[in-house]
């Protein structure tokens, strides 16, 4: 199995990306709902993340401040729903991202990171699409190149392939939260080809090619 990476003009040869809308309200939200939101460190630097020394890395990433929490989510009635179902206490991440279907779609879905687990929500009907353990991610995997695409690899389950600009915070957040809550490193995987399951019997094969102007990403059966 294999990896890939973020921002640049990205081609993909299956699917058409829709535009990526960020959705993030301006004014801080200071009331917290009985949750605790903890972004991650800001003004990280390059050797803080799991990338040293391997990723082409584009200049903006290189040194940016993380915000961690891009919903608002004690804003969100819905997602406070959710997390406080499950009993989770912190939000390390929230933000919306691209997900890739078995079929190859795009769909425009929320991700969170909490202290316990990864959430997928389905910000049109509200509903929660999927709940990950952490202790369940086995790794991650990126390419070598600029791109915004990255896997999250779950062997008792069927793996996520997803796009965001901000992919490096995504990983850096999962390394530090699943370290804390289960006391092992995530790893994280370079490679401009990787597989990945796409379903329980379905796999796929990402792979990255570096083009004048852009990195151009094909998505083939396997």
């Amino acid at each position: 199995m294999n990896r890939y990476k973020a921002q640049r003009r990205v081609q993909i040869d299956e699917s058409e990306t829709p535009k990526y809308e960020d959705d993030v309200q301006d004014e801080e939200q200071q009331e917290e709902n009985g949750m605790r939101l903890r972004p991650s460190d800001s003004n990280v630097t390059e050797d803080q993340e799991p990338f040293m020394g391997v990723k082409v890395r584009r200049k903006a990433s290189l040194r940016r401040e993380y915000k961690g929490d891009y919903l608002h989510v004690p804003s969100r009635p819905f997602l406070m729903k959710i997390l406080q179902k499950q009993g989770d206490k912190h939000v390390f991440f929230a933000d919306k991202v691209l997900k890739f279907t078995s079929s190859g779609k795009l769909k425009r879905r929320i991700l969170m990171i909490t202290d316990f687990a990864i959430y997928i929500v389905d910000p049109d009907t509200n509903a929660l699409k999927r709940r990950i353990a952490l202790a369940a991610v086995d790794k991650m995997c990126l390419s070598e190149l600029s791109d915004n695409f990255f896997a999250i690899i779950i062997p008792t389950e069927y793996d996520l392939l997803m796009a965001s600009t901000r992919k490096t915070e995504i990983v850096t957040v999962l390394v530090e939260a699943t370290k804390s809550a289960s006391e092992y490193e995530l790893e994280v995987v370079f490679s401009n080809r990787f597989e990945y399951n796409a379903s329980a019997d379905l796999i796929k094969e990402v792979q990255f090619e570096e083009v004048e102007g852009g990195v151009r990403t094909r998505i083939v059966r396997k």
